[in-house]
């Protein structure tokens, strides 16, 4: 099990990647830049990977994998790969089926789909094209040690039964796959996986790159990194 490094609990504002081109005639060194989108709720944000976000508050804990996502451009579902807990000294929290929710580029919140359209909708061909990821969202905070799995909808290799609910506590890092349909298929721009906690909403966010920002993304990766992290240190 991976742990991140002690979390700050300083409340600020988001960042999310998106590369702003330099001006016109700026010198070559010039260091990349980050647009910060607003996402309306008090939290941190961390970059782990390429395609790993996270977003964590006082109460609650939420990291995503998106590679997958960023690929399916057109296609009518989204798989995204999630992780949950509740913070240290925070109650067990009983996390349902119902508090995660997607929102897209045109501002349409999208809920997750029951266990009928999920069964009806045949996605074994995506599951087993995300067996190939090979990035790890296992970062979570250090109290959170004992492996649990978020169990909304049935994997391939699962013999137990999908269930409608997840018991988060500080101990437990709970992972698990989230399927959401897309109406219109996958867009390019600003997307949110919005997380509803007892007494907060965490919003991960991740943007679907075209292929001009991801090469920006992978040419630059470490000093966009070390921006996000400079911009979330607790102030002085």
């Amino acid at each position: 099990m991976r742990h991140k490094n002690a979390l700050s609990m300083v409340l600020v504002g988001l960042l999310s990647l998106w590369p702003i081109a330099a001006p016109a005639g700026a010198q070559t060194e010039q260091k990349p830049t980050v647009k910060i989108p607003e996402p309306g709720v008090p939290q941190i944000m961390t970059m782990e990977g390429r395609f790993v976000r996270a977003a964590y508050n006082n109460e609650g804990y939420v990291i995503l994998g998106y590679q997958l996502a960023n690929s399916s451009v057109g296609e009518e579902w989204m798989l995204l790969e999630i992780g949950a807990t509740v913070m240290d000294r925070v109650p067990d929290y009983r996390l349902k089926h119902d508090a995660i929710s997607l929102t897209t580029p045109d501002g349409s919140v999208l809920p997750l789909p029951t266990l009928e359209e999920f069964r009806a909708a045949h996605l074994q061909g995506l599951e087993n094209r995300a067996k190939v990821i090979q990035d790890s969202i296992n970062y979570f905070p250090p109290t959170a040690s004992d492996p649990c799995r978020i169990g909304f909808f049935p994997q391939l290799e699962d013999r137990g039964m999908p269930r409608d609910d997840v018991e988060l506590s500080s101990r437990r890092a709970c992972l698990g796959r989230m399927f959401f349909k897309v109406p219109g298929g996958i867009k390019y721009g600003q997307h949110w996986l919005d997380v509803k906690f007892e007494k907060s909403l965490i919003r991960v966010p991740f943007r679907i790159l075209t292929k001009e920002e991801e090469k920006f993304l992978n040419k630059n990766y470490k000093d966009i990194s070390k921006q996000v992290k400079d911009a979330f240190k607790p102030k002085k």
